[in-house]
Order: C-alpha cells, then sequence, then structure tokens
C-alpha cells in the first residue's frame, strides 16, 4: 500500500512536468538566454524523441494513476498486465532519453551538460526519466512482467528510428545530410554510420528495458 502511494505521488509529478514542459516548449517561454540546443517552439519540437518520449510517459502515468487511484479505493484489486507493459514502454523510452543525454550529447554540444538540461529540457532530459525509473523501479513492482515483454520496450525507439531514418534518407545529398535534418548528430561523418548507431541505440534501449524488468519484477 505505502509502495502504491509513493508511486501515486511521483506518478502526479510526472504528469504535471511533462504537461508544463510541453507548454514551455510549444510556447517559446525559456529560462535561460543561452542558445537553443534540441529545443524547437510550435510543432516543430514533436520532431525530437525527447519530447515524444516524455509525452508519452506523461500520457503513460496519467493512466497509471486512474488505476492507481481505483486500487487504493478497493475498486479493482490489481493493475492489468497492459497497464504495466505500457509503463514499461513510456519508461524504457525516458530511460533511453536520459542514456543518449548524459553519454553522448552532452560530451558533443557546445557547453555540455548544463545547455542539455535548460529550460523544458531540464524536466525532459533530467527530472521526468530519473522520476519515472525510481517509480517503475522501486515502487511499482509485481510479478506481472515476463521476460518476453521486455521487448515491448523496443517499440517507442523502433518508431522513432523509422521515422529518424527516413527523414535522413530524403534530406540525403551526395552522402551528407544537413544539420538541420539529423539533429541528433548521428550520421555527420557519412550516412553508412547509421548501421552502426542504430544498433548501439538498439542495444541501450533493450538493456534499458531488460534492467528496468528485472527491477520491477522483485515481487514482494
Amino acid at each position: 500500500m505505502k509502495r502504491t502511494i509513493i508511486s501515486l505521488i511521483l506518478n502526479i509529478i510526472i504528469v504535471l512536468l511533462v504537461s508544463f514542459g510541453v507548454y514551455m516548449m510549444f510556447s517559446g517561454i525559456v529560462f535561460t538566454d543561452n542558445d537553443l540546443v534540441l529545443e524547437a517552439r510550435s510543432i516543430e519540437m514533436f520532431k525530437f524523441f525527447t519530447v515524444d518520449s516524455n509525452i508519452l510517459m506523461g500520457i503513460v502515468s496519467l493512466v497509471f494513476v486512474i488505476y492507481e487511484v481505483l486500487l487504493l479505493k478497493g475498486k479493482i484489486s490489481k493493475i492489468p498486465k497492459s497497464i504495466y507493459i505500457f509503463k514499461l514502454m513510456g519508461t524504457c523510452g525516458v530511460t533511453l532519453t536520459f542514456l543518449v543525454v548524459f553519454l553522448y550529447l552532452a560530451w558533443i554540444a557546445e557547453g555540455g551538460v548544463l545547455v542539455m538540461i535548460q529550460n523544458s529540457n531540464l524536466f525532459f532530459h533530467l527530472i521526468v526519466p530519473v522520476l519515472s525509473i525510481i517509480s517503475f523501479y522501486f515502487f511499482e513492482r509485481s510479478d506481472t512482467l515476463k521476460f518476453k515483454d521486455t521487448f515491448y520496450g523496443l517499440i517507442p525507439m523502433i518508431i522513432y528510428a523509422l521515422f529518424y531514418v527516413i527523414n535522413i534518407l530524403i534530406h540525403m545529398s551526395n552522402g551528407k545530410v544537413s544539420y538541420k535534418y539529423d539533429w541528433y548528430f548521428f550520421v555527420q561523418n557519412g550516412v553508412w554510420t547509421i548501421i552502426i548507431v542504430l544498433p548501439i541505440i538498439i542495444g541501450l534501449a533493450y538493456l534499458s528495458s531488460f534492467i528496468l524488468w528485472k527491477g520491477n519484477s522483485k515481487y514482494e
């Protein structure tokens, strides 16, 4: 019961932070005067996996809040497995965002880590992923998910990867793609490098999903 209450609080916070972050970026509200890095206003912001994964996490957390309230009120006896799978997918998405930002982008971006956590990206790159991981790993444990379900965690990344690769290919010129269309700088050394980058990203996504599942499955 205590874990459910803590999870409920964390999920409510996640929903609020994602909503505020989306509003900030969509409206162009900023806290700093630094150059925008991995930020965009209005509809253009949806090109980023960061934004998409956080919105998915916000939706997932809202659904989880509803089921947790029903659980605490005794309206249901347990949260359905499909909802846990949905939560795994959302959490894996923002975990991947966190890893790519701090293992890769923060090292190549001018300004380093600080520019990665300015404005709405403070929520999207850091706070929401960390809260999501903590909530799923420590406070939403169950015996519902099985090993085979870890592959569901790859779905958000695979869908986005298809979009990103297609976007790169249709904007390729003489084997090169401008920063405008390769905003994560994955193929600036040549489009062929996608055959290296893609397996690495898939590996990170699956490793995230597996570790999250292992933590969540420690049912007590």
